[in-house]
């Protein structure tokens, strides 16, 4: 039925050792909290905060115990380097105009030169291969079709739209212009885990130009760089010429490469030693988005990231104006980002999503751009975005892939506008009893980074589901800014720009609202958010519900399954709980304090906020396990109480005799003739090569008919913590293993890592889960069966269910509302 939550395809074996902890624990916070029931990361009391439950009594009297565990996502890679040195893969070529002067290169990653230190080159070739071979996966090829509106993937755009201004760089043409290309490559633990700093390194090296491109790369920020060149306790800038690696600038200091003042410092000094009629910024290592910002330095992990008001300053400060700045970084492709970047560029390259972590392909358009450094700077952006996009698919068939180019002029000309008129169509449907149709389209949106929850949307695919006048017209306005976007094959709705919108995470509300200030961005949009992230927490405090699914597990969740509000209060009660909870401390909403809730004294009208909740509750007592005509044990809900229904997952505790294992948060659920949910009865869950794990869905996208779902396995993968991500789709409904991401367990930044592209032939997997005593209380980790020496291609691995074994299940469905809160269903036993 069109109004149910997407399931993934449940593929039942045989076989299999069960299911069994091992070891005496790991220490350590859940490592289920990401994405389950047991974090306080959602900060918005949405259901994925600490344990709570309000058991009948006011949720202003619940009881909360908060469990934080920051998961950032991911380090750097492991394996990258080394090999037999063939680096002759292929990858998809970018047009090389044919000149007198330059030689070409079809081979992309054929090491023509060592990577030296202005020496013979044959002394210092570091690096090895580049990641050859790859999975077999054959999922296909870059998105071709979308859910929701015609894709803009693969169609360069260049066009020029009437009234924008003009372009701050002119090209003099006939390949007569000299170009200055500043790389600050803050290495961080991409380089001193994966050596991923110096690969894209020998990928410039690689490449062949003149001295009509002066190519200048500032390092740091990386605690050991895995080369006998760049200086590990020093900042040093190098230019790259003639095939080789030269120091011009030693003894920099050792000081963060997140302080705006270093990045201004490199611009100033790049434009003044390597004047040029033509620059291009960009930047290289972690992105957070517009929460996040950029960068990561491991040797000054207190400083922080680099927020956009810092970009902004640094940008300013540097005092030059630049063709484009790119991001070879993860999920910097955002409006917010792009319209501070609009004062001091023309065009912006880079990403939706977490990048890959082969990241940037180097060599081939440095190669083109070499050939003709007239070439037009939409061309520049198609063959980084072309070459990036082949070699991940090559290298990491999978992985979400997306990387647009931006017309900076052309979007700081017509977004600003429509975002504000869409704006105020928004707040007035939020404040016109139609929040609903907002948090629908939200929470079916295609998001980012979403393990992460920094609430990053594709803002076309946003407004294409609102698709009110003002909607259509932003979305119109985002088109035709960008003018060059290509994804992989699992990231439909993803058309080249994304936006802040909170819906996981209201902590940040007032933070970004403060940002938008910083850089000036239209109020009307903070109004906007402001208005959302307040009726969204009011519906929390007021309906209660669990976000622990431990008193279903107990058998303590009594007859309602929630606090005695949600499901029948009354107008007049909400707005006293509201009033009341107004006056608090807000600590009964997880991750709110009065610190971060400003929004809510500018957003919420509490009449109006208790009117539209008290007609459109969700019931909670309606989740009882009764049976249908067949006989089947099933939940049954009203077409109403299901169109208040966001999400369903299925969480399975294994009972081992001494507590239990938790299995995690899965979408296998089905549904009788009459759409009424069955009671899963057979007692199997997912499984790698015969192997149960615990498993956590990050992501759902799309309808039964096209769809994609991503997962995480928690792991030690070599000994380091990290995360398997599986991928479920229309194509590949058994799914398969797409790689792996290291996960910052101590909080160190809140930027995301790009994912690691393979586990090869060799490695070793250690699954781990967590694990509670029979009184809730979590223990700590455990291993979870037997160490894994991987002896095949991920494409290789199977995927399917497998019998958990002789001990006692219990099962319990969490049902997510469009406030974001959790209500969790009596327990199954079997």
């Amino acid at each position: 039925m069109a109004d149910r939550p997407i399931g993934r395809k449940k593929n039942i074996g045989e076989g299999g050792s069960g299911v069994h902890k091992r070891g005496d624990g790991l220490g350590g916070g859940p490592v289920g909290s990401s994405n389950g029931y047991s974090s306080g990361g959602n900060g918005s009391g949405s259901g994925s905060g600490g344990m709570k439950r309000s058991g009948g009594r006011s949720p202003l009297f619940m009881i909360i115990v908060i469990i934080f565990l920051l998961l950032g996502g991911g380090g750097g890679l492991t394996s990258f380097l080394g090999g037999s040195g063939d680096t002759s893969t292929d990858y998809e070529s970018v047009a090389v105009p044919q000149t007198t002067t330059q030689q070409t290169t079809s081979q992309t990653g054929q090491s023509q030169t060592g990577f030296s230190n202005g020496y013979n080159s044959s002394m210092f070739d570091l690096f090895g291969s580049m990641l050859g071979g790859g999975s077999s996966y054959t999922g296909g090829s870059m998105a071709s079709a979308s859910w929701s509106d015609t894709p803009n993937t693969g169609k360069l755009d260049t066009s020029v739209v009437s009234g924008a201004r003009a372009k701050r760089t002119t090209i003099k043409g006939n390949g007569q212009d000299t170009i200055t290309i500043m790389v600050y490559m803050c290495g961080a633990d991409l380089e001193s885990r994966g050596g991923m700093a110096s690969k894209d390194i020998q990928e410039m090296l690689s490449a062949r130009f003149d001295d009509r491109i002066n190519l200048i790369v500032y390092t740091g920020g990386a605690k050991q760089w895995q080369n006998n060149v760049v200086s590990s306790s020093t900042n040093q800038i190098y230019q790259i010429k003639d095939g080789k690696f030269i120091c011009i600038k030693d003894n920099l200091g050792s000081v963060p490469m997140t302080k705006p003042e270093t990045l201004s410092g490199f611009i100033k000094w790049g434009a003044q030693n390597y004047p040029a009629d033509r620059y291009d910024l960009i930047f290289w290592d972690h992105g957070g988005g517009s929460t996040g910002g950029y960068g990561y330095d491991e040797k000054f992990s207190s400083a922080g990231a680099m927020s956009l008001a810092g970009i902004n300053t640094a940008l300013k400060d540097g005092g030059v104006t630049f063709d484009f700045v790119g991001f070879d970084t993860c999920l910097m492709a955002t409006v917010e980002n792009a319209l501070v970047v609009s004062n001091y560029a023309d065009y912006l390259v880079a990403s939706e999503e977490t990048e890959p972590g082969v990241g940037w392909y180097y060599t081939n358009w440095l190669t083109a751009l070499g050939s003709n450094t007239s070439m037009e700077t939409t061309e520049i952006g198609k063959n980084i975005i072309d070459s990036f996009t082949s070699a991940c698919a090559q290298n990491c068939p999978g992985q979400k892939t997306t990387l647009s180019l931006i017309d900076l002029a052309e979007l700081s000309y017509t977004v600003p506008s429509e975002l504000a008129d869409f704006s105020k169509d928004t707040s007035e449907m939020i404040r016109g009893n139609d929040f609903a149709t907002i948090s629908d389209a939200r929470s079916s949106t295609r998001e980012f980074a979403a393990s992460s929850k920094i609430d990053q949307v594709d803002l076309i695919d946003f407004a294409n589901k609102i698709a009110t006048p003002s909607a259509k017209e932003l979305a119109t306005a985002l088109k035709g800014a960008i003018k060059y976007n290509k994804t992989s094959s699992n990231m439909t709705n993803a058309y080249g720009l994304s936006i802040y919108f909170p819906y996981k995470k209201t902590s940040k509300v007032d933070s970004m609202v403060g940002t938008y200030e910083a850089i000036g961005m239209d109020e009307e949009y903070a109004k906007c958010i402001q208005n959302f992230a307040s009726l969204e927490v009011a519906g929390q405090q007021v309906m209660g519900g669990t976000s622990s699914p431990m008193p279903s597990l107990l058998g303590t969740l009594g007859n309602t399954g929630s606090s005695s509000a949600g499901g029948n209060a009354s107008a007049e009660m909400i707005s006293q709980l509201l009033t009341t909870f107004l006056s608090s401390d807000f600590s009964s909403i997880s991750g709110l304090s009065s610190s971060n809730t400003g929004f809510l004294g500018k957003g919420l009208d509490v009449d109006q906020a208790a009117n539209y909740i008290a007609s459109h509750q969700f019931d909670p007592s309606a989740l009882v396990w009764t049976t249908n005509a067949e006989d089947y044990t099933c939940i049954s809900l009203s077409a109403e109480q299901w169109k208040l229904v966001h999400d369903l997952k299925l969480n399975m505790f294994y009972d081992d005799g001494e507590g239990y294992v938790d299995l995690g948060l899965d979408t296998t659920f089905e549904f009788d003739e009459e759409g009424n949910l069955l009671a899963p009865e057979d007692k199997t869950w997912l499984a790698i090569d015969g192997q149960i794990v615990a498993f956590y869905v990050i992501d759902v996208q799309g309808d039964s008919d096209s769809y994609a779902i991503t997962g995480r396995v928690p792991c030690e993968l070599n000994g380091q913590r990290a995360n398997l991500i599986l991928i479920f789709d229309s194509e590949n409904e058994d799914g398969y293993v797409a790689g792996a991401s290291f996960d910052y367990i101590e909080g160190e930044t809140e930027t995301v890592a790009k994912n690691l592209t393979e586990i090869n032939v060799g490695d070793t997997i250690d699954y781990v889960c967590d694990y509670y005593n029979y009184d809730q209380t979590f223990q700590q980790n455990y291993y979870l069966g037997e160490q894994i020496t991987v002896d095949k291609a991920m494409s290789d691995m199977v995927i399917e269910n497998l019998p958990v074994g002789e001990g006692k299940v219990i099962e319990t469905y969490c049902f997510t509302d469009i406030y974001g809160q959790n209500y969790w269903t009596p327990k199954l036993e079997y």
